[in-house]
Protein backbone atom coordinates (compact mmCIF):
# COMPACT_ATOMS: atom_id res chain seq x y z
CA UNK A 1 0.00 0.00 0.00
CA UNK A 2 1.44 3.38 -1.04
CA UNK A 3 1.54 6.17 1.56
CA UNK A 4 2.42 9.85 1.38
CA UNK A 5 3.45 12.39 4.04
CA UNK A 6 3.93 16.11 3.45
CA UNK A 7 6.45 18.12 5.50
CA UNK A 8 6.93 21.88 5.60
CA UNK A 9 10.67 21.33 5.09
CA UNK A 10 12.81 18.26 4.40
CA UNK A 11 16.57 17.76 4.46
CA UNK A 12 17.30 16.33 1.01
CA UNK A 13 20.79 15.37 -0.25
CA UNK A 14 21.19 18.81 -1.83
CA UNK A 15 19.99 20.70 1.24
CA UNK A 16 16.72 21.91 2.72
CA UNK A 17 13.62 21.84 0.52
CA UNK A 18 10.24 23.48 1.14
CA UNK A 19 6.88 21.70 1.04
CA UNK A 20 8.22 18.19 0.47
CA UNK A 21 5.96 15.18 -0.02
CA UNK A 22 7.53 11.76 0.68
CA UNK A 23 5.78 8.79 -0.92
CA UNK A 24 6.71 5.24 0.03
CA UNK A 25 5.58 1.67 -0.49
CA UNK A 26 6.77 -1.64 0.99
CA UNK A 27 9.27 0.19 3.17
CA UNK A 28 10.98 2.04 0.30
CA UNK A 29 10.69 5.68 -0.79
CA UNK A 30 9.11 5.80 -4.24
CA UNK A 31 9.09 9.56 -4.82
CA UNK A 32 9.99 12.88 -3.19
CA UNK A 33 8.14 15.94 -4.55
CA UNK A 34 8.75 19.54 -3.58
CA UNK A 35 6.40 22.49 -3.79
CA UNK A 36 3.49 20.51 -2.35
CA UNK A 37 1.52 22.66 0.08
CA UNK A 38 -0.19 21.49 3.24
CA UNK A 39 2.60 20.00 5.30
CA UNK A 40 4.02 20.75 8.73
CA UNK A 41 7.20 20.03 10.64
CA UNK A 42 10.64 19.03 9.39
CA UNK A 43 11.78 15.69 7.95
CA UNK A 44 15.32 14.40 8.45
CA UNK A 45 16.82 11.32 6.81
CA UNK A 46 17.18 8.36 9.13
CA UNK A 47 20.30 8.28 11.30
CA UNK A 48 22.26 5.06 11.74
CA UNK A 49 23.71 4.21 15.13
CA UNK A 50 26.91 2.66 13.83
CA UNK A 51 28.26 1.28 17.12
CA UNK A 52 26.34 -0.16 20.05
CA UNK A 53 26.95 -2.66 22.85
CA UNK A 54 23.33 -2.80 23.96
CA UNK A 55 23.88 -4.87 27.13
CA UNK A 56 25.99 -2.05 28.57
CA UNK A 57 22.82 0.04 28.86
CA UNK A 58 22.41 -1.75 32.21
CA UNK A 59 25.58 0.00 33.46
CA UNK A 60 24.41 3.53 32.69
CA UNK A 61 24.71 5.67 35.82
CA UNK A 62 26.13 2.77 37.84
CA UNK A 63 29.83 3.27 37.14
CA UNK A 64 30.05 6.90 38.25
CA UNK A 65 31.81 6.20 41.54
CA UNK A 66 35.47 6.94 42.10
CA UNK A 67 37.55 3.91 42.99
CA UNK A 68 40.53 3.66 45.37
CA UNK A 69 42.89 4.57 42.51
CA UNK A 70 42.58 6.82 39.46
CA UNK A 71 39.71 5.63 37.29
CA UNK A 72 40.06 5.00 33.56
CA UNK A 73 38.68 2.97 30.70
CA UNK A 74 40.52 -0.03 32.11
CA UNK A 75 38.93 0.15 35.58
CA UNK A 76 35.53 0.69 33.91
CA UNK A 77 36.18 -2.41 31.81
CA UNK A 78 36.48 -4.58 34.94
CA UNK A 79 32.99 -3.46 36.01
CA UNK A 80 31.70 -4.18 32.50
CA UNK A 81 33.16 -7.70 32.61
CA UNK A 82 31.33 -8.35 35.90
CA UNK A 83 28.05 -7.31 34.29
CA UNK A 84 28.75 -9.41 31.18
CA UNK A 85 29.33 -12.52 33.29
CA UNK A 86 25.99 -12.09 35.09
CA UNK A 87 23.48 -11.83 32.21
CA UNK A 88 21.33 -14.61 30.77
CA UNK A 89 19.59 -14.54 27.35
CA UNK A 90 16.34 -13.16 28.78
CA UNK A 91 18.28 -10.33 30.43
CA UNK A 92 20.10 -9.50 27.20
CA UNK A 93 16.84 -9.32 25.26
CA UNK A 94 15.16 -7.10 27.85
CA UNK A 95 18.13 -4.71 28.05
CA UNK A 96 18.39 -4.53 24.26
CA UNK A 97 14.68 -3.84 23.90
CA UNK A 98 14.97 -0.80 26.16
CA UNK A 99 18.15 0.40 24.45
CA UNK A 100 16.59 0.02 21.00
CA UNK A 101 13.42 1.81 22.15
CA UNK A 102 15.50 4.71 23.42
CA UNK A 103 17.48 4.77 20.18
CA UNK A 104 14.28 5.18 18.19
CA UNK A 105 12.97 7.85 20.55
CA UNK A 106 16.35 9.56 20.26
CA UNK A 107 16.27 9.72 16.47
CA UNK A 108 18.19 6.62 15.38
CA UNK A 109 16.45 4.44 12.78
CA UNK A 110 19.02 1.62 12.53
CA UNK A 111 21.71 0.14 14.74
CA UNK A 112 24.93 -1.80 14.19
CA UNK A 113 25.13 -4.06 17.22
CA UNK A 114 28.80 -4.85 17.93
CA UNK A 115 27.93 -8.06 19.72
CA UNK A 116 30.49 -10.05 21.69
CA UNK A 117 28.52 -11.57 24.58
CA UNK A 118 28.17 -14.94 22.84
CA UNK A 119 28.40 -17.85 25.27
CA UNK A 120 27.13 -19.03 28.63
CA UNK A 121 28.60 -17.72 31.91
CA UNK A 122 31.10 -20.59 32.01
CA UNK A 123 32.27 -19.85 28.47
CA UNK A 124 30.57 -22.87 26.90
CA UNK A 125 28.51 -22.19 23.77
CA UNK A 126 24.74 -22.39 24.02
CA UNK A 127 23.04 -25.22 22.12
CA UNK A 128 22.36 -22.56 19.50
CA UNK A 129 25.70 -20.80 19.13
CA UNK A 130 23.81 -17.65 18.17
CA UNK A 131 21.38 -17.75 21.12
CA UNK A 132 22.40 -14.29 22.29
CA UNK A 133 22.35 -12.85 18.76
CA UNK A 134 18.86 -14.28 18.31
CA UNK A 135 17.75 -12.38 21.42
CA UNK A 136 19.09 -9.15 19.91
CA UNK A 137 17.21 -9.86 16.69
CA UNK A 138 14.05 -10.50 18.72
CA UNK A 139 14.49 -7.18 20.55
CA UNK A 140 14.94 -5.38 17.23
CA UNK A 141 11.77 -7.02 15.88
CA UNK A 142 9.85 -5.99 19.03
CA UNK A 143 10.89 -2.36 18.76
CA UNK A 144 11.01 -1.90 14.99
CA UNK A 145 14.61 -0.70 14.68
CA UNK A 146 16.59 -1.89 11.67
CA UNK A 147 19.38 -4.17 12.86
CA UNK A 148 22.84 -4.95 11.52
CA UNK A 149 24.33 -7.76 13.58
CA UNK A 150 28.09 -7.52 13.95
CA UNK A 151 29.12 -10.75 15.68
CA UNK A 152 32.50 -10.02 17.23
CA UNK A 153 35.53 -12.24 16.76
CA UNK A 154 37.46 -12.24 20.02
CA UNK A 155 40.33 -14.68 20.60
CA UNK A 156 43.11 -12.91 22.51
CA UNK A 157 43.74 -10.49 25.36
CA UNK A 158 46.62 -8.56 23.85
CA UNK A 159 48.87 -8.00 20.86
CA UNK A 160 50.71 -11.04 19.56
CA UNK A 161 47.94 -13.54 20.24
CA UNK A 162 48.02 -13.51 24.04
CA UNK A 163 45.66 -15.96 25.73
CA UNK A 164 42.26 -14.52 26.71
CA UNK A 165 41.54 -13.80 30.36
CA UNK A 166 38.88 -15.42 32.50
CA UNK A 167 36.77 -12.26 32.31
CA UNK A 168 36.61 -12.64 28.53
CA UNK A 169 35.43 -16.25 28.48
CA UNK A 170 31.94 -15.45 27.15
CA UNK A 171 33.41 -13.61 24.15
CA UNK A 172 35.92 -16.11 22.76
CA UNK A 173 35.70 -18.08 19.50
CA UNK A 174 38.08 -19.90 17.20
CA UNK A 175 37.85 -19.15 13.49
CA UNK A 176 35.89 -22.39 13.04
CA UNK A 177 33.34 -21.69 15.75
CA UNK A 178 33.07 -18.08 14.59
CA UNK A 179 32.21 -19.24 11.07
CA UNK A 180 29.29 -21.20 12.53
CA UNK A 181 28.20 -18.20 14.59
CA UNK A 182 28.43 -15.89 11.58
CA UNK A 183 26.35 -18.25 9.42
CA UNK A 184 23.64 -18.43 12.10
CA UNK A 185 23.60 -14.64 12.47
CA UNK A 186 23.06 -14.28 8.72
CA UNK A 187 19.91 -16.35 9.10
CA UNK A 188 18.65 -13.91 11.75
CA UNK A 189 19.39 -10.47 10.35
CA UNK A 190 21.56 -8.41 8.07
CA UNK A 191 25.05 -9.36 9.26
CA UNK A 192 28.57 -8.04 8.96
CA UNK A 193 31.78 -8.93 10.73
CA UNK A 194 33.72 -7.38 13.60
CA UNK A 195 37.15 -8.41 14.83
CA UNK A 196 37.07 -6.78 18.23
CA UNK A 197 40.43 -5.01 17.97
CA UNK A 198 44.05 -5.58 17.08
CA UNK A 199 44.43 -6.76 20.67
CA UNK A 200 41.82 -9.47 20.27
CA UNK A 201 42.47 -10.67 16.70
CA UNK A 202 45.75 -11.24 14.87
CA UNK A 203 46.35 -10.01 11.33
CA UNK A 204 46.06 -13.56 10.01
CA UNK A 205 42.70 -13.92 11.71
CA UNK A 206 41.53 -10.55 10.38
CA UNK A 207 42.50 -11.64 6.85
CA UNK A 208 40.49 -14.85 7.26
CA UNK A 209 37.50 -12.83 8.52
CA UNK A 210 37.57 -10.51 5.50
CA UNK A 211 37.34 -13.55 3.26
CA UNK A 212 34.42 -14.94 5.24
CA UNK A 213 32.63 -11.60 5.26
CA UNK A 214 32.89 -10.58 1.62
CA UNK A 215 31.59 -7.07 0.91
CA UNK A 216 29.37 -6.81 4.04
CA UNK A 217 30.14 -4.16 6.69
CA UNK A 218 33.39 -4.82 8.56
CA UNK A 219 33.96 -2.97 11.85
CA UNK A 220 36.86 -2.87 14.31
CA UNK A 221 37.78 -0.93 17.46
CA UNK A 222 41.00 1.00 16.86
CA UNK A 223 43.20 3.47 18.77
CA UNK A 224 40.64 4.12 21.49
CA UNK A 225 43.18 4.36 24.30
CA UNK A 226 46.75 5.62 24.61
CA UNK A 227 47.70 2.34 26.30
CA UNK A 228 46.56 0.53 23.16
CA UNK A 229 48.80 2.76 21.03
CA UNK A 230 51.77 2.14 23.31
CA UNK A 231 51.21 -1.63 23.25
CA UNK A 232 50.94 -1.68 19.48
CA UNK A 233 54.15 0.31 19.13
CA UNK A 234 55.94 -2.07 21.48
CA UNK A 235 54.65 -5.09 19.56
CA UNK A 236 54.98 -3.91 15.96
CA UNK A 237 56.89 -0.65 15.86
CA UNK A 238 53.81 1.04 14.39
CA UNK A 239 50.71 2.79 15.71
CA UNK A 240 47.39 0.87 15.45
CA UNK A 241 45.88 2.64 12.43
CA UNK A 242 49.27 2.76 10.72
CA UNK A 243 49.74 -0.99 11.39
CA UNK A 244 46.22 -1.89 10.22
CA UNK A 245 46.37 0.12 7.00
CA UNK A 246 49.75 -1.38 6.10
CA UNK A 247 48.57 -4.95 6.59
CA UNK A 248 44.80 -5.25 5.96
CA UNK A 249 42.54 -4.54 2.95
CA UNK A 250 40.76 -1.57 4.53
CA UNK A 251 38.16 -0.13 2.15
CA UNK A 252 34.76 1.54 2.00
CA UNK A 253 32.87 -1.27 3.79
CA UNK A 254 35.09 -0.86 6.85
CA UNK A 255 34.30 1.23 9.92
CA UNK A 256 37.21 2.14 12.18
CA UNK A 257 35.53 2.72 15.53
CA UNK A 258 36.92 5.54 17.71
CA UNK A 259 40.30 6.13 15.99
CA UNK A 260 40.76 8.66 18.77
CA UNK A 261 44.54 8.64 19.09
CA UNK A 262 45.76 9.04 15.53
CA UNK A 263 48.34 11.29 13.93
CA UNK A 264 47.65 13.68 11.07
CA UNK A 265 49.35 11.23 8.72
CA UNK A 266 47.19 8.34 9.95
CA UNK A 267 44.07 10.48 9.53
CA UNK A 268 44.98 11.32 5.94
CA UNK A 269 45.81 7.70 5.09
CA UNK A 270 42.58 6.51 6.73
CA UNK A 271 40.54 8.95 4.63
CA UNK A 272 42.18 7.63 1.45
CA UNK A 273 40.75 4.14 2.11
CA UNK A 274 37.15 5.53 2.11
CA UNK A 275 36.54 3.75 5.43
CA UNK A 276 34.15 5.42 7.89
CA UNK A 277 35.37 6.84 11.18
CA UNK A 278 32.94 5.54 13.81
CA UNK A 279 32.73 8.25 16.44
CA UNK A 280 30.99 7.78 19.80
CA UNK A 281 31.46 11.18 21.44
CA UNK A 282 29.34 10.65 24.57
CA UNK A 283 30.98 7.35 25.47
CA UNK A 284 34.43 8.66 24.56
CA UNK A 285 33.83 11.56 26.96
CA UNK A 286 32.32 9.34 29.66
CA UNK A 287 35.29 6.94 29.57
CA UNK A 288 37.90 9.69 29.33
CA UNK A 289 39.14 8.34 26.01
CA UNK A 290 40.11 11.58 24.32
CA UNK A 291 39.04 13.70 21.35
CA UNK A 292 39.04 12.54 17.72
CA UNK A 293 41.32 14.83 15.65
CA UNK A 294 38.66 15.94 13.16
CA UNK A 295 40.84 18.80 11.94
CA UNK A 296 43.08 16.23 10.20
CA UNK A 297 40.37 13.94 8.81
CA UNK A 298 38.61 14.57 5.50
CA UNK A 299 36.78 11.26 5.14
CA UNK A 300 33.34 9.97 6.07
CA UNK A 301 32.21 9.78 9.69
CA UNK A 302 29.15 8.59 11.58
CA UNK A 303 28.01 8.39 15.20
CA UNK A 304 27.31 5.56 17.61
CA UNK A 305 26.01 5.23 21.15
CA UNK A 306 28.62 2.60 22.14
CA UNK A 307 28.20 1.98 25.89
CA UNK A 308 24.70 3.54 25.80
CA UNK A 309 25.27 5.69 28.86
CA UNK A 310 23.00 8.27 27.17
CA UNK A 311 21.13 7.48 23.96
CA UNK A 312 20.25 10.40 21.73
CA UNK A 313 21.44 11.17 18.19
CA UNK A 314 21.25 14.93 18.75
CA UNK A 315 23.31 14.76 21.93
CA UNK A 316 25.99 12.70 20.14
CA UNK A 317 26.24 15.37 17.45
CA UNK A 318 26.31 18.12 20.07
CA UNK A 319 29.13 16.38 21.95
CA UNK A 320 31.04 15.86 18.72
CA UNK A 321 30.94 19.56 17.89
CA UNK A 322 31.58 20.78 21.43
CA UNK A 323 34.53 18.42 21.99
CA UNK A 324 36.11 19.76 18.81
CA UNK A 325 35.54 23.33 20.00
CA UNK A 326 37.22 22.54 23.32
CA UNK A 327 40.14 20.78 21.66
CA UNK A 328 40.71 23.32 18.91
CA UNK A 329 39.51 26.43 20.77
CA UNK A 330 37.36 27.41 17.79
CA UNK A 331 33.63 27.54 17.02
CA UNK A 332 31.50 25.87 14.31
CA UNK A 333 34.28 23.37 13.71
CA UNK A 334 32.28 20.67 11.91
CA UNK A 335 30.63 23.05 9.46
CA UNK A 336 32.15 23.12 5.98
CA UNK A 337 32.66 25.59 3.16
CA UNK A 338 29.72 24.01 1.30
CA UNK A 339 27.41 23.47 4.34
CA UNK A 340 27.95 26.46 6.62
CA UNK A 341 25.14 25.88 9.18
CA UNK A 342 26.84 23.67 11.75
CA UNK A 343 23.82 21.56 12.75
CA UNK A 344 22.94 20.82 9.12
CA UNK A 345 26.54 19.90 8.27
CA UNK A 346 26.80 17.61 11.31
CA UNK A 347 23.53 15.88 10.53
CA UNK A 348 24.12 15.47 6.79
CA UNK A 349 27.62 14.06 7.18
CA UNK A 350 26.83 11.75 10.11
CA UNK A 351 23.70 10.36 8.45
CA UNK A 352 25.59 9.70 5.21
CA UNK A 353 28.62 8.13 6.92
CA UNK A 354 26.44 6.07 9.22
CA UNK A 355 24.45 4.67 6.31
CA UNK A 356 27.69 3.69 4.60
CA UNK A 357 28.95 1.97 7.74
CA UNK A 358 25.82 -0.15 8.17
CA UNK A 359 25.42 -0.90 4.47
CA UNK A 360 22.12 0.87 3.88
CA UNK A 361 20.79 3.13 1.19
CA UNK A 362 20.53 6.68 2.40
CA UNK A 363 18.64 9.91 2.14
CA UNK A 364 15.21 11.22 1.34
CA UNK A 365 15.39 9.99 -2.25
CA UNK A 366 13.54 7.43 -4.33
CA UNK A 367 14.93 3.94 -3.76
CA UNK A 368 16.20 4.60 -0.23
CA UNK A 369 14.62 3.00 2.85
CA UNK A 370 11.53 4.86 4.05
CA UNK A 371 13.29 5.65 7.32
CA UNK A 372 13.06 9.24 8.47
CA UNK A 373 12.64 11.44 11.51
CA UNK A 374 10.18 14.28 12.11
CA UNK A 375 10.92 17.27 14.33
CA UNK A 376 8.95 20.45 14.98
CA UNK A 377 9.91 23.81 13.58
CA UNK A 378 9.28 26.42 10.92
CA UNK A 379 12.72 27.67 9.87
CA UNK A 380 14.76 24.54 9.15
CA UNK A 381 18.35 25.54 9.86
CA UNK A 382 17.39 27.28 13.10
CA UNK A 383 15.08 24.44 14.14
CA UNK A 384 17.80 21.83 13.67
CA UNK A 385 20.31 24.04 15.51
CA UNK A 386 17.83 24.34 18.38
CA UNK A 387 17.35 20.55 18.36
CA UNK A 388 21.09 19.90 18.61
CA UNK A 389 22.34 22.77 20.74
CA UNK A 390 19.59 24.33 22.88
CA UNK A 391 16.75 21.84 23.44
CA UNK A 392 16.38 20.63 27.03
CA UNK A 393 14.81 17.37 25.81
CA UNK A 394 14.94 15.44 22.57
CA UNK A 395 13.36 17.30 19.65
CA UNK A 396 12.31 14.04 17.96
CA UNK A 397 8.56 13.85 17.50
CA UNK A 398 8.01 11.03 15.02
CA UNK A 399 10.13 8.24 13.57
CA UNK A 400 9.42 5.97 10.62
CA UNK A 401 11.51 2.86 9.95
CA UNK A 402 10.97 1.15 6.61
CA UNK A 403 7.61 2.90 6.46
CA UNK A 404 6.49 1.86 9.96
CA UNK A 405 5.54 4.73 12.26
CA UNK A 406 7.36 3.51 15.38
CA UNK A 407 7.57 6.72 17.42
CA UNK A 408 4.60 9.09 17.66
CA UNK A 409 4.59 12.37 19.56
CA UNK A 410 8.02 11.53 20.97
CA UNK A 411 7.05 8.18 22.46
CA UNK A 412 7.53 4.60 21.37
CA UNK A 413 4.37 2.57 21.77
CA UNK A 414 6.16 -0.12 23.83
CA UNK A 415 8.29 2.26 25.94
CA UNK A 416 6.57 1.57 29.26
CA UNK A 417 6.67 -2.19 28.75
CA UNK A 418 10.36 -2.11 27.78
CA UNK A 419 11.20 0.00 30.83
CA UNK A 420 9.37 -2.36 33.19
CA UNK A 421 11.23 -5.42 31.88
CA UNK A 422 14.54 -3.59 32.06
CA UNK A 423 13.97 -2.58 35.68
CA UNK A 424 13.19 -6.21 36.52
CA UNK A 425 16.62 -7.15 35.15
CA UNK A 426 18.28 -4.46 37.26
CA UNK A 427 16.58 -5.65 40.41
CA UNK A 428 17.60 -9.23 39.69
CA UNK A 429 21.15 -8.76 38.51
CA UNK A 430 22.70 -5.59 39.85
Amino acid sequence: MSERIIFRHALLPGGWAENAAISYENGVITNVETGVAGGSGLALPGMANLHSHSFQRAMAGRAELRGPTADSFWTWRELMYRLALSLDPDDVQAIAALAFTEMLEGGFTSVAEFHYLHHGPDGAPYADIAEMAARLAAAAAETGIELLLLPVFYAHSGFGGQAPTEGQRRFVNSLDSYAKLHARCRALSATGCAPHSLRAATLDEITALTQLNGAAPFHIHISEQTAEVESCLAFSGARPVEYLLANAPVSSNWCLVHATHITAAEAMDMAKTNAVAGLCPITEANLGDGIFPAQHFTGAYGIGSDSNVLIDAGRELQMLEYSQRLGQRQRNVMATATIRPTATALYQHAASGGAQAVGLGHGLVAGAPASFVGIAGETPEEALADALFTARATAVRDVWVRGRHVVENGRHRHAAQARAKFETVLRKRL
